[in-house]
């Protein structure tokens, strides 16, 4: 039987949470009466993450793993959407930043609605941030102001690592992508960049509509950010993602 729901949970260097983490995805999702499906895509991981996720995995055949060489988060999170199978295909954080019971409200609009995409938001009335640190919280706004001064007008939380797809428009939009697609190359550092801003501005280049979804956010501390490094690359990102377009590059 076909899962309803996919869930593609990008990893790197998760060893601490990704036991913890997959335990109370596959506790939701034992509760609901869809057939679903995991995939854990590592990252390349210099820790145990493989073999923790092996060890919870075990006779489970709705989970599955995928390992990859390290070329950031959004090249993880592209090859997990591509390999999925349902017929909504979810990607979150390892860290369930956004609980996983919010998937019920993205849900919603791609089921009674027609929304190709429901993005998780920060933003907006009923939206919650929790224990977030101010710095954090000014350094994320700047960024998506400018997100949406040069590709995304509209769109006021483009970051949130919660994004919900029709299977249609997931495997249209990321077999397009460019800067995490297919020729990324090996990387050395932890990388996230803004992989959302390309996938969220083709899918609106496609003509897929995008409803953004108030959700509970916890902020989770993470040694794999670096504000300065990071903050240049995510801004390169962007950048590059209109200069593409200007290009032609998303238009075959």
């Amino acid at each position: 039987m076909k899962p309803y729901l996919s869930i593609i949970i990008p990893a790197y260097n998760e060893e601490a949470n990704i036991r913890k983490s997959l335990a109370r995805v596959f506790e939701f999702l034992e509760s609901k009466d869809y057939p679903f499906e995991v995939i854990v895509v590592d990252d390349g991981s210099e820790d145990k993450t493989v073999e923790v996720a092996r060890e919870f995995f075990g006779e489970r055949p709705e989970l599955r793993l995928i390992e990859n060489p390290h070329k950031g988060k959004g090249f993880a999170v592209r090859t997990g959407i591509l390999k999925a199978k349902g017929q909504f295909i979810l990607f979150s954080d390892a860290d369930l930043s956004t609980p996983i019971e919010e998937v019920d409200r993205l849900l919603m609009w791609l089921r009674e609605q027609d929304f190709g995409v429901a993005i998780a938001s920060r933003e907006g009335f009923g939206a919650k941030r929790v224990d977030e640190p101010w710095w954090r919280h000014i350094l994320g706004r700047g960024f998506n102001f400018l997100v949406r001064l040069v590709v995304l007008p509209g769109i006021e939380d483009s970051q949130c690592g919660f994004k919900l797809f029709t299977k249609k428009a997931a495997h249209d939009i990321f077999s397009r992508l460019f800067i995490c697609g297919e020729k990324a190359e090996e990387i050395k550092h932890p990388y996230m960049g803004a992989f959302d801003v390309e996938v969220l501005f083709l899918t609106r280049k496609l003509g897929y509509k995008i409803k953004e979804v108030p959700v509970t956010w916890h902020y989770v501390k993470t040694q794999r950010l670096d504000p300065l490094r990071d903050s240049w690359r995510m801004f390169r990102d962007i950048v590059k993602v209109r200069i593409n377009d200007l290009r032609g590059v998303y238009s075959a």
